[in-house]
């Protein structure tokens, strides 16, 4: 099913290998900025090539679309983090927060994941919310440290239903009328309300090559470590944090 949602082409999918995959085959679909999403996504992955662990019915998984220019596309995932989190904080009250640089997180638990991903002159920015998935389900699925909505209080009576509230709010407002702002400015303009809720600023972490203190997120989206050698500027890579995950 598709509709025009905020200017854009939203496209509703019963059923999906993985919502990037299929953008990335469909591109023609989409036109300058689009959007594809599903509540059955049955081949996801997260970054590092981690599968996304689907339950039909459970989740959200969004794609947005867009062959537009970027002047900082490596930001992406980070404007992406934030606009999701703002939309489930409008949509269902809860309050994630963010671990740079891809994940969302709910009583220190993940909720949800971003993986952004370039193919053919277009950007793809994929989206991975837990929003019903029952108790028991993340330890059978080796998934210590996840949770959805449900699991963390928050009401959730139609996953379907808020799936689609939430992936028109994300094509009408994030990926629609606000992201020009981004495109033309990259994440300068979204810095202090990005860091106001990353929750590595402050504590010890680990990266590729080093360890030591999160202090800041720089004009290029980067995470600055204060090292024994002195600040780091982290782009990319796997980083853990102390407290986070079970990680001490």
């Amino acid at each position: 099913m598709e509709r025009k949602c905020g200017g854009m082409n939203l496209i509703y999918l019963p059923e999906t290998d993985s919502t990037n995959t299929w953008a990335k085959q469909n591109l023609a679909r989409f036109g300058s900025l689009g959007a594809v999403y599903t509540t059955n996504q049955t081949a996801g992955r997260g970054r590092l090539g981690r599968r996304w662990e689907n339950l039909p019915g459970c989740g959200l998984y969004y794609t947005a679309v867009t062959s537009l220019p970027m002047v900082q596309p490596s930001t992406l995932p980070l404007y992406a983090g934030l606009a999701l989190a703002d939309v489930l904080r409008r949509h269902t009250g809860a309050q994630p927060l963010l671990k740079w640089p891809n994940d969302l997180l709910l009583h220190g638990k993940k909720l949800a994941g971003i993986l952004c991903e370039g193919a053919h002159g277009a950007w793809m920015a994929g989206c991975g919310v837990n929003l019903c998935h029952p108790a028991g389900y993340f330890a059978r699925s080796g998934l210590p440290h996840g949770t959805s909505l449900a699991l963390e209080g928050v009401a959730v009576e139609d996953g379907p239903a808020l799936a689609k509230q939430l992936a028109e709010d994300l094509s009408e407002n994030a990926f629609g009328k606000d992201f020009a702002r981004f495109a033309a400015h990259g994440i300068a303009p979204f810095l202090d309300e990005y860091r106001a809720s990353c929750v590595n600023l402050g504590r010890a972490v680990e990266f590729d090559g080093g360890r030591g203190i999160a202090r800041d997120i720089d004009a290029e989206g980067r995470l600055v470590v204060d090292t024994a050698d002195g600040a780091e500027a982290v782009f990319t890579g796997e980083v853990s944090v102390r407290g986070i995950y079970g990680k001490v």
